[in-house]
């Protein structure tokens, strides 16, 4: 903000300095003057050849045009004059040689121009300072804020039509990582508690299982029918104990993520135009092949920006592990639904794997040194499901084929 006064400050020094270089070169710079009264002899010369009525009135410096009429006092008068001889009559042409000034307002309209536009130039950069400069200022902190995560005050909203936007999408991220980490803390909390209480819970038919085959290996049940009834007391608790590791094993199963939805109805080539849109720029620059075929607009039922982040998340997928010769997106209808086909070059994947690849913290043998969670598909999946559609994969001619199936509105 500062810079920016001492830019302006700067800006009005240096148009005042060119103001007042203007104005000592425009006085130092000598009048010139024109006698007029020349050039309007020569008209009146030619004028009175080609025959025409000439008078003194249509001439600011020619005072009267008179024709000799033989008296002698032709010649004489107390103004400036010259005799011209023209078509065989001779004229006495009086006239002033008064002198004038060439550009006399020249100063005045430079200075007006110069002044005006300095004004302009001022009230330009004072409308920047006001309603781009300063609440850049007031947003630039709030990214560093939200990345240590003490930005917990809702953000005012900027009422300003270059920085709204910005404000509310910051405001929205401050609340998606707030209630992604109360998601976390909860989860953390789910799961140390499913822990104490489990090993707890293990721990009385885990005795029970030491304590009987600890009796049996010591011969304690001599008497066949106590010996039986201690295998089957240990059997039991086995199970229960098998019981309590299945609870455990489903609980960490459970969906890793949570999403929010706002589903709606939206035009699919709004989606598509905004993907084409970027991935033709970014894979132009890794020399990919992108391709889109033509398509139908139709409305679409779900949420657009999770439509969006499916096929993000499937064509990254693509540049990642495909052989970079070319991606591809293809459409058609089934039934009710719009089918959107992402194909990518170079799959290498094999057929025995292609069911796992919507499995959470699963990454199959192409994944190389490619960094990743394993996650990408899995996230596709549950926003798919989330919005009412679906997703499924197939291998075909060395081409990886990822489809999203959207439901149309009934």
């Amino acid at each position: 903000m500062q810079r920016f006064d001492k830019l302006i400050i700067g800006i009005i020094v240096i148009m005042a300095a060119a103001i007042a270089a203007v104005n000592i070169i425009m006085l130092k710079a000598p009048q010139h003057t024109q006698p007029l009264y020349k050039v309007e002899l020569n008209r009146i010369e030619q004028e009175l050849k080609n025959g025409q009525t000439v008078t003194a009135d249509s001439y600011p410096n020619i005072i009267g045009i008179y024709e000799y009429d033989g008296s002698e006092d032709f010649y004489s008068s107390d103004n400036e004059y010259v005799i011209r001889s023209v078509n065989g009559n001779t004229y006495r042409i009086e006239y002033t040689d008064k002198a004038v000034v060439k550009n006399s307002t020249l100063p005045v309209t430079v200075n007006s121009c110069m002044g005006g536009l300095c004004l302009f130039m001022l009230a330009v950069l004072l409308y920047i300072r006001k309603n781009i400069v300063k609440p850049f200022g007031k947003v630039s902190d709030l990214p560093y804020e939200l990345a240590k995560g003490t930005l917990t005050t809702p953000i005012k909203e900027n009422k300003g039509k270059y920085f709204g936007k910005l404000t509310w999408g910051l405001d929205m991220l401050r609340q998606e990582l707030e209630q992604s980490r109360q998601r976390d803390l909860d989860r953390a909390k789910k799961e140390k508690t499913l822990l104490l209480s489990l090993s707890h819970d293990i721990k009385t038919p885990l005795s029970a299982v030491k304590l009987y085959s600890k009796a049996l290996s010591k011969g304690l049940y001599p008497d066949a029918e106590k010996q039986r009834e201690a295998a089957e007391s240990i059997n039991s608790k086995a199970d229960e104990i098998e019981g309590y590791v299945a609870e455990m094993i489903g609980e960490l199963n459970s969906d890793v993520l949570t999403f929010d939805f706002n589903n709606t109805e939206f035009y699919l080539a709004d989606v598509i135009s905004r993907i084409s849109d970027y991935y033709r720029d970014k894979l132009s620059v890794l020399k990919i092949d992108f391709t889109v075929a033509e398509f139908g607009n139709c409305l679409i039922s779900g949420d657009p920006d999770r439509l969006e982040e499916v096929l993000q998340n499937i064509i990254e997928n693509a540049i990642k592990y495909g052989n970079g010769g070319n991606i591809s997106i293809d459409f058609s209808d089934e039934e009710n639904c719009r089918l959107i086909t992402v194909s990518n070059s170079g799959c290498t994947l094999a057929d025995t794997e292609l069911n796992h690849i919507f499995d959470s913290f699963w990454r199959g043998s192409n994944t190389g040194s490619q960094p990743g969670s394993g996650l990408g598909l899995y996230i596709c999946r549950q926003l798919m499901n989330g919005m009412g559609g679906d997703i499924f994969a197939q291998i075909d001619g060395g081409l990886m084929k990822v489809t999203v199936v959207c439901s149309k509105p009934q």
